[in-house]
């Protein structure tokens, strides 16, 4: 069996910007977990669905009976900027086309053009967001270089509301080597310092004006849980391909309300990982991705066996699956925000994760409308 533990802090950490204090969150009363009863209220009752696809927020019904005391949406709703806020994650893929993976031992290998793609994982999800009709929000810390430059340009054209912190240590990138099938093996260089923080007067004003978080797994994502849970929003995260076992994503795995991983870590263990998380953290809703194989979703109180979704068939040939899993999340969070239950997220999230591998460097966004026509 997978076992996964997190021990309580005895008082919150101090978040440290290069050895400067900038704040101490308050009490360990902010740890205190959502039993699933709350559920329908935190995630499952955030609105219904127009005759297009778009979501109406639950305060305009409210509205018309002066009664918001059931929608913990409807304060952000009603004041908000986004429907979701990507919070980390931004950065620059190079994409070399190789024929097979593992790539031959050799001296050289000649290789096709070397492209650069700019994304990474908040990236890919604020504009895939943004392509399916969401209010999209980026926050993150880049560096003030031309790999930055590009990231910004990216968001810029997609729709996005990039709202950046200059790193002094530059911008994410990673080396992805691409075989013929599409299937990836990255080089990832995430090179934020251990003591990267985001000032709390940033970021804070923006949580209170959104529906929902995706929380990226920087590392000083993990300090934001603090205001996140004091504010009630509901937080999501991807753990990519976690073997239940690496300290660093065990936080973000026990502390979101719903919690994305690709089972090629763990492979056949991925179901007793799905309920480790569940007994052991607050997620109502844990989904394991498997790639041609489709995905796997287990809810607190669906039983202890999860469900499993079948891929969608691509419209397209396989170019590239560099972006699949964050367009899985993409259409999940439209499906969740809309209203649905989680088999039809589910199924939203294989079809915008199938259209994601027919192009290049994640640019292969659905529309709204394509992703409601092929579900």
């Amino acid at each position: 069996m997978v076992r996964i533990s997190f021990a309580l802090h005895a008082q919150p950490p101090e978040l440290i910007t290069c050895g400067r204090k900038l704040y101490e969150p308050s009490g360990i009363s902010r740890w205190k977990r959502r039993t699933s009863s709350n559920w329908p209220a935190i995630l499952g009752a955030a609105g219904k669905e127009r005759a297009d696809g778009s979501v109406i927020p639950q305060h305009a019904e409210s509205n018309q009976n002066g009664d918001h005391d059931h929608d913990p949406y409807s304060a952000y709703d009603q004041y908000g900027k986004y429907d979701v806020l990507v919070i980390g994650g931004t950065g620059v893929d190079t994409i070399v086309r190789v024929d097979s993976l593992p790539v031959p031992l050799a001296d050289s290998v000649h290789v096709g053009p070397i492209e650069e793609w700019p994304g990474h994982t908040g990236g890919n999800v604020a504009l895939g967001a943004r392509a399916l009709g969401l209010k999209a929000g980026l926050l993150d810390c880049i560096g003030d270089d031309w790999i930055g430059a590009q990231v910004r340009e990216r968001m810029a054209e997609g729709g996005v509301d990039f709202l950046p912190l200059i790193s002094p240590a530059g911008t994410r990138r990673a080396v992805n080597l691409v075989d013929a099938s599409g299937r990836r093996m990255s080089f990832y260089d995430g090179r934020d310092p251990a003591d990267l923080r985001m000032p709390r007067d940033f970021y804070l004003p923006r949580l209170r004006r959104t529906r929902h978080v995706h929380l990226s797994i920087m590392n000083f994502g993990r300090f934001l849980y603090y205001d996140i849970e004091d504010l009630g929003v509901p937080v999501s995260t991807d753990l990519h391909d976690w073997d239940g076992l690496a300290d660093h994503h065990r936080e973000f795995a026990l502390r979101s309300d719903l919690v994305f991983f690709s089972a090629a870590g763990v492979g056949d263990e991925a179901p007793a990982l799905m309920r480790e998380i569940l007994r052991a953290g607050r997620a109502h809703t844990v989904v394991a991705t498997a790639g041609a194989d489709g995905s796997y979703v287990l809810t607190r109180d669906g039983g202890p066996d999860p469900c499993h979704i079948p891929a969608a068939v691509p419209s397209a040939p396989v170019v590239d699956s560099n972006g699949a899993g964050d367009a899985y999340v993409c259409g999940f969070l439209y499906g969740r925000l809309a209203g649905r239950d989680v088999r039809e997220c589910a199924r939203l999230a294989a079809v915008a994760g199938a259209h994601a591998c027919t192009a290049p460097g994640s640019t292969a966004l659905i529309s709204r409308e394509s992703l409601l026509s092929r579900a």
